[in-house]
């Protein structure tokens, strides 16, 4: 028996309303910021868990990779053809980290958020 059932994946950026536009440009979905708070906004009609961003301007993207600071959260996304998807999240705004060998299955970007 479970204790509770996942809702939403909360990330804290600069500016919620950009940051929900990026990945619903990536995954789908439409950016809704709450009606009673200004400093949240959900990504809706996507699969699969919801993403929401809250503003923190205070916020400091961590390093990656980095001894001295934490990854703090990553999200992992499957794809068809890995190289059409990095040219598009490219196009969108996200900075390429590890390419690693070509022939690995999975590469590491940061989203926009990461450059604030």
């Amino acid at each position: 028996m479970t204790i509770a059932k996942l809702r939403v994946v909360a990330l804290d950026c600069r500016d919620p309303l950009a940051l929900a536009g990026f990945y619903a440009a990536l995954i789908g979905g439409t950016p809704v910021r709450d009606e009673t708070d200004e400093d949240w906004v959900e990504l809706r009609g996507h699969e699969g868990t919801t993403l929401a961003f809250q503003e923190s301007p205070g916020h400091v993207p961590p390093k990656w990779p980095s001894s001295d600071g934490s990854q703090q959260l990553h999200l992992d996304f499957t794809v068809t053809d890995i190289d059409a998807a990095e040219r598009q999240v490219l196009a969108l705004g996200a900075t390429l980290l590890d390419a690693g060998p070509r022939d690995r299955s999975w590469r590491v970007y940061a989203d926009p958020n990461a450059l604030n």
